[in-house]
C-alpha cells in the first residue's frame, strides 16, 4: 500500500483535497483532519495481527503485508468512524484485503481473525461477485470491478461511519453495507447464505485496520 495511506476522522466531513507526493499530506489535507498512518520509510505504528513485528520491511516506500508473519498487518490504534484512503497495486494472481473494525486480535476457536474484522476484497480478477475487488468480502458485491489490472496502482477509499460501509475503487463507489440490516449470523438481508457465523448488527463499531497476508505480494 503506497501514497496516502490516510485517515480522515469523523466519516461525514467528506470534502476531498488533492494528493500531496507519496506517504505525505498536503497542508489542506491537513486542514481538512486527514491523519497520515503511513511514513513511507518505517513500519513505525503497525504489527501483525499477532502483535508481532512485520518480518517485511517496507518496500519501495511500500507496505507489503506478504510473509509479515501474521495473518494481516494492523495499524496499532483501534478506529470507530473515519474514511481510510490509500494506494494498492497488485501482483499477477494475488489475493488479499483491507480489514477494518477487527476486534478483538485474538481469533475465536476454529476461526482466524478475519472473521472479527469487516474485509473488503482486493483480487487479481476481473468479475464483480462476492469475492471480487470492491466487494464487502462475502458480504456485498460490488456494483463492477473498476480495478486496474495487476501491476498498476490503483486508488480506495472506504467509509465507515456508524452502520455504514461505503467501498470506492478508482474513485467510483461500488459497494455499499448497513450493518443494521445484518441481524442473522451466516444470512444476508435477501436471505441467502454467507461463510460469517455472526450477525454484523451486533459487531464492534470500532477496531484494528488490517492489510491482508492471503499468499502474495501486494
Amino acid at each position: 500500500m503506497k501514497k496516502a495511506l490516510a485517515l480522515l476522522l469523523a466519516a461525514a466531513a467528506l470534502a476531498t483535497a488533492a494528493l500531496a507526493a507519496d506517504n505525505a499530506l498536503s497542508p489542506q489535507e491537513q486542514r481538512d483532519g486527514w491523519i497520515l498512518l503511513f511514513d513511507g520509510k518505517t513500519l513505525n505504528g503497525w504489527m501483525t495481527s499477532n502483535r508481532e513485528p512485520s518480518k517485511t520491511p517496507v518496500e519501495d516506500g511500500a507496505i507489503n503485508p506478504h510473509r509479515s508473519g501474521g495473518y494481516m498487518l494492523i495499524h496499532e490504534k483501534q478506529w470507530a468512524n473515519y474514511r481510510l484512503a490509500l494506494d494498492f497495486k497488485l501482483s499477477k494472481g494475488c489475493n488479499s484485503g483491507i480489514f477494518i473494525r477487527t476486534f478483538p486480535l485474538t481469533p475465536r476457536s476454529g476461526r482466524d481473525v478475519g472473521f472479527n474484522g469487516i474485509e473488503i476484497a482486493l483480487d487479481d480478477t476481473t468479475g464483480a461477485g462476492y469475492h471480487d475487488t470492491g466487494a464487502i468480502y462475502d458480504l456485498v458485491k460490488p456494483s463492477r470491478n473498476a480495478m486496474k489490472p495487476a501491476g498498476e496502482w490503483n486508488h480506495a477509499e472506504i467509509t465507515a461511519d456508524r452502520n455504514l460501509i461505503t467501498v470506492a475503487i478508482n474513485r467510483e463507489v461500488v459497494s455499499r453495507m448497513d450493518l443494521d440490516q445484518f441481524t442473522m449470523p451466516n444470512k444476508r438481508p435477501d436471505g441467502s447464505d454467507h461463510k460469517f457465523d455472526v450477525a454484523f448488527k451486533e459487531h464492534p463499531r470500532r477496531g484494528y485496520i488490517g492489510l491482508q497476508d492471503h499468499g502474495a505480494p501486494c
